[in-house]
């Protein structure tokens, strides 16, 4: 007797079919797809119960995708736009000649405050940068086991210290927001780019400069949807949903990739580009004549000396 498919042994169920009469399978599968179909469980965590979610799908693609892609240009183009710079206009002197004085730049609180938000943000960036670059880049070099210790000591600073970058930053913020409103000085010190180009320019600023409060903008806003978009996903579903927890990873990542090309820029001009600003965050004390030639304001304010902007080069003595 022919058959139509091998034969069933003892005991073994008959064959599931693939397409129920009368049901239409693809409004099964669209329904599937779109969350309007969901399965049934026990469990308090009723997101469990959705089969399907489509849209991680899409943050999957925008996360390994253009996220990854742009975030590795802005990361290596400001590389290698600081580096440019270094090479082509050196590390930017103090013009005058100095007086062997200083004044009092930050204070104790001021640095602490200054130290404890950068000290965090540098691990925060690292710890980050792992988790979206860490499989392709340290896993080849580390091997599976230690770059999975690695990764896991790394989250757990990351959920931690995040609640001290806060802390720093809303320090920094109350100590320094009124000296970071906008004036007329700052339109200035941008139509001359600050003199970072230019050998012997130093236009006006007060305690921040334009550039600085440029940084300390980024810095406060930018840590500021750093830190909403991180509680929400150190406590995920407390607050969102899975898609909107998807949305705030995507911009978690995409802001933070931003700041740490702007920070970037600030530690390069406070330490090895510009001669005597590391000071100012060091102990607090910087040369006289870089004040002045920076801050000129500001030394006005604190001092009442009455600001030079040319300061020409010392002659040579008579012989």
């Amino acid at each position: 007797m022919a058959t139509t498919g091998p034969a069933l042994a003892a005991g073994d169920a008959p064959p599931v079919p693939t397409q129920i009469e009368g049901v239409d399978r693809g409004a099964v599968w669209h329904s599937l797809r779109t969350g309007e179909t969901v399965g049934i469980v026990s469990i308090p965590n009723k997101q469990a119960a959705v089969l399907i979610q489509s849209e991680g799908e899409a943050w999957r693609a925008l996360r390994n995708g253009p996220l990854s892609e742009y975030g590795r240009w802005v990361l290596g183009g400001i590389v290698g736009l600081l580096a440019l710079f270094f090479l082509l206009r050196g590390r930017i002197r103090i013009d005058g000649a100095k007086t062997g004085q200083t004044i009092e730049r930050f204070n104790t609180v001021e640095r602490a405050a200054h130290w404890l938000t950068a000290g965090s943000f540098v691990v925060l960036a690292l710890s980050g940068l792992n988790l979206l670059y860490g499989r392709h880049v340290l896993l080849p070099i580390l091997g599976a086991q230690p770059f999975a210790t690695l990764t896991q000591y790394g989250k757990i600073a990351h959920n931690f210290l995040g609640f001290a970058f806060l802390l720093g930053l809303l320090l920094i913020f109350v100590m320094w927001v009124r000296h970071n409103i906008p004036e007329r000085h700052d339109l200035v010190w941008f139509l001359k780019a600050g003199g970072l180009f230019s050998k012997g320019v130093h236009p006006p600023a007060r305690k921040f400069n334009g550039g600085q409060k440029v940084i300390f903008w980024a810095t406060i806003v930018g840590g500021a949807a750093l830190g909403y978009t991180g509680v929400q996903l150190i406590f995920p579903f407390s607050f969102a949903t899975l898609l909107e927890l998807q949305l705030f990873q995507l911009a978690h990542a995409a802001i933070a990739i931003v700041m740490i090309a702007i920070i970037l820029a600030h530690i390069y001009i406070g330490s090895i580009g510009m001669e005597g600003a590391f000071a100012a965050m060091g102990d607090g004390q910087v040369e006289l004549q870089w004040a002045r030639e920076h801050h000129s304001l500001w030394v006005q304010e604190v001092t009442g000396e009455v600001p030079d902007h040319h300061h020409p080069a010392p002659k040579a003595p008579a012989e």
